[in-house]
């Protein structure tokens, strides 16, 4: 016995230093900002909106997709209102007023306002996270963001801090551009990931029916995000789905 808690104490103590030492080895402090004029990062801004076609995206009124295959969306963004499903759960929510949801539990509507309300945190705790991922350029000018110029890797980058808003207020984005200013990869500074500076890629780009472009494969060093599984259309009809899913 006392040999098996060596053993693990020894195996424990092992995998802190690799943790410390990978640690040590990737954080990177958020860069200091290039002394530029807000009207310059605007306008850089504005040239990756153009790239992803962001007037298409605001005219799309209905995305459906799922993260991870494991959270499940159809977003009426005319409307506001999404559908968010998980396990056994279901939950279709108001963004404007969250006070505005129906939660389902095996198809079955949750009577218990607790369990209910519940449900719908998280659903929006979820649809936060997962559509940043779907289409986060296209947040890059939401209310509380701030945007500048930063020199990294030789090249102008956009940094974008989200100050208010959101689960996660005060996260920061450090946007790569390339030639036609199509995003390919960002660095992170964000509450949920310890470490600073974590890159993700932005690839696999898909065109919706609309023409507004889409990435669909994000990867990390030890993580990778799938968006499967993408439509969208102008009515929930054109999805297939029932037009009555949003009245609550």
């Amino acid at each position: 016995m006392i040999k098996f808690i060596k053993v693990a104490l020894s195996i424990f103590v092992f995998i802190v230093v690799c943790l410390a030492v990978f640690y040590f080895a990737t954080n990177e402090s958020k860069p200091e900002l290039k002394i530029e004029t807000a009207n310059e990062a605007d306008e850089l801004a504005h040239k990756m909106l153009r790239s992803i076609n962001i007037e298409a995206w605001d005219s799309t009124h209905f995305v459906q997709w799922s993260f991870k295959s494991m959270h499940d969306y159809v977003w009426d963004k005319e409307g506001n209102n999404v559908q968010v499903k998980w396990n056994e759960n279901e939950v279709r929510l108001n963004l404007d007023d969250r006070s505005q949801f129906i939660a389902f539990s095996n198809s079955e509507k949750i009577n218990d306002s607790e369990q209910a309300l519940e449900l719908s945190i998280k659903a929006w705790e979820y649809f936060c996270n997962d559509s940043f991922w779907l289409n986060a350029p296209a947040k890059v000018f939401d209310s509380g963001t701030k945007r500048s110029i930063v020199i990294d890797e030789g090249k102008k980058a956009l940094m974008v801090t989200y100050e208010s808003g959101g689960a996660t207020p005060g996260d920061s984005y450090l946007w790569f551009l390339d030639g036609n200013f199509m995003p390919y990869k960002y660095k992170m500074w964000v509450t949920i990931i310890p470490i600073g500076g974590t890159e993700s890629t932005w690839a696999n780009w898909q065109e919706l029916p609309s023409g507004a472009m889409i990435s669909t494969q994000h990867e990390m060093a030890v993580l990778k995000i799938l968006i499967k599984n993408l439509k969208s259309g102008q009515s929930l009809e054109d999805l297939g789905l029932d037009k009555d899913l949003f009245r609550f």
